[in-house]
């Protein structure tokens, strides 16, 4: 029972560790990364990152050059996109991500997979 309680604890613990990303700010050449509490957990370079395209608690999508990357919320970048596939990012919620590309939409999982596409309307 012991041994129950202590791999129990111990999952505790490492889910406790995850942050949720609140805010992100630009400063200095730094990407910083604030955690619900306000408190900043992680600065990235910016010549690295790129330029961010939105965020959602959980990721966050940069473009630099010619590629779209995907961060998770401790700021490992764990996806590459080819930017000329994605188009220009609109927005992103929850654990998606839309773009624009030409006369279609796309949604996308935060795990860079094309989940679906729809005509665009011009206005």
């Amino acid at each position: 029972m012991m041994k129950f309680l202590h791999i129990a604890i111990v999952a505790l613990a490492m889910l406790g560790g995850a942050h949720k990303i609140s805010s992100i700010e630009v400063e200095r050449g730094w990407v910083n990364l604030y955690d619900e509490t306000g408190k900043k957990y992680k600065s990235l370079n910016a010549n690295t990152v790129g330029e961010i395209q939105g965020y959602s608690s959980t990721f966050f999508v940069s473009r630099n050059g010619a590629w779209i990357h995907l961060y998770d919320a401790e700021g490992k970048k764990y996806k590459d996109l080819n930017a000329n596939t994605v188009g220009t990012v609109l927005s992103v919620a929850g654990d998606t991500f839309t773009s624009r590309n030409g006369a279609w939409i796309f949604t996308w999982d935060k795990e860079g997979k094309k989940i679906s596409q729809r005509a665009a309307h011009s206005f």
